[in-house]
């Protein structure tokens, strides 16, 4: 299941006639309702995402509204060519369909049980994280949120409750260009991080905080009673370089932390405390070896690391606009 194919992250498309400016590719949106749902239902709907490509089929009409809502702007990558993640999502034999439950699948590949229908879009975002999670090696990543603004790029390492996603969507709505809610990309012996962008992932009570922010947080399908309770994603593709290939410098790492009644404060966290936390959290570190602790030892030494600890959004939200205004 190893993939080796990668584009290059500084690349754009060109028009194939030198001097000529880039054109565009399409995007999902540009299929309209009855072609997205065709191309689903048939040989698939292939967006790229970052430096890869995803080949998505799926009959669930809910998997139709979803994409078409939160991947309206995503490019989309030729149908012909070469794809990383070739993954479906519906029943994979007469029992699961009976039982109204779906399979994700990688190739011929079912690395999980069947999930009921109604959770239908939450595990097929959960599954396509889960592809590059345990695959593409050619990158260090770490479990983090990724956000910038200015040219300056800001990692939000967190443990599970600690609010980084909620915090990256708020962010977003704020106008920060989010690069990923889940993976930080970073090319060996560089300080700079590559966007592989995708909704954010809200849940529970996160839904209805970001949801109350106003009319531009558009929030696909509500998932309830998942193994992590009801799940929703926001569309966080607002900035006009959401899609952009090329990779952006890193600055800051931002170690979050919600606590209930808690003063917001910004603490200034070690280097080599940073650097245990981030490698215990990464996908890949000890299986990179000694490449995987030069690339962290290089990425970590050149960035201001901290705790932020906050109980009101609203002030940690304009520390981290402090923060980056500092350096800008």
């Amino acid at each position: 299941m190893g993939r080796s194919r990668v584009d290059n992250p500084v690349g754009g498309a060109g028009s194939g006639r030198p001097g000529a400016p880039p054109v565009s590719p399409p995007t999902l949106s540009t299929l309209g309702t009855d072609g997205l749902q065709s191309a689903l239902a048939g040989e698939g709907v292939r967006l790229r995402v970052g430096p890869y490509r995803y080949a998505i089929r799926s009959p669930e009409p809910i998997v139709a509204r979803g994409l078409a809502l939160l991947y309206a702007d995503f490019p989309l990558a030729p149908r012909d060519g070469f794809a990383d993640f070739h993954v479906s999502f519906a029943p994979a034999g007469l029992r699961q369909r009976l039982r109204g439950q779906l399979d994700f699948m990688l190739d011929e590949h079912r690395p999980f049980g069947s999930v009921p229908r109604a959770q239908a879009y939450a595990f097929l975002e959960w599954g396509l994280n889960w592809c590059l999670s345990v695959t593409m090696n050619e990158y260090l990543k770490l479990h983090a949120a990724v956000v910038a603004k200015d040219g300056v790029a800001l990692i939000l390492p967190g443990l599970p409750g600690a609010g980084k996603s909620t915090l990256c969507a708020a962010l977003a709505l704020r106008g920060w260009r989010v690069l990923s809610d889940e993976h930080a990309l970073i090319p060996p012996g560089r300080r700079e991080v590559v966007p592989v962008y995708r909704p954010v992932s809200l849940k529970n009570d996160s839904i209805d905080i970001i949801r109350e922010r106003g009319a531009s947080a558009l929030l696909g399908p509500l998932s309830r009673d998942t193994h992590k309770g009801s799940v929703a994603h926001l569309k966080a593709d607002g900035h006009p370089d959401s899609h952009r290939p090329e990779p952006i410098a890193a600055r800051f790492m931002v170690f979050p932390e919600y606590r209930a009644g808690a003063p917001l404060a910004l603490r200034p966290k070690g280097r080599a405390e940073s650097f245990l936390f981030a490698a215990h959290h990464s996908f890949n570190y000890s299986l990179m070896g000694e490449v995987g602790f030069e690339a962290m030892c290089h990425f970590v030494d050149g960035l201001d690391c901290f705790d932020l600890s906050y109980s009101a959004l609203d002030a940690a939200l304009e520390r981290l606009d402090e923060l980056v205004r500092e350096v800008a």
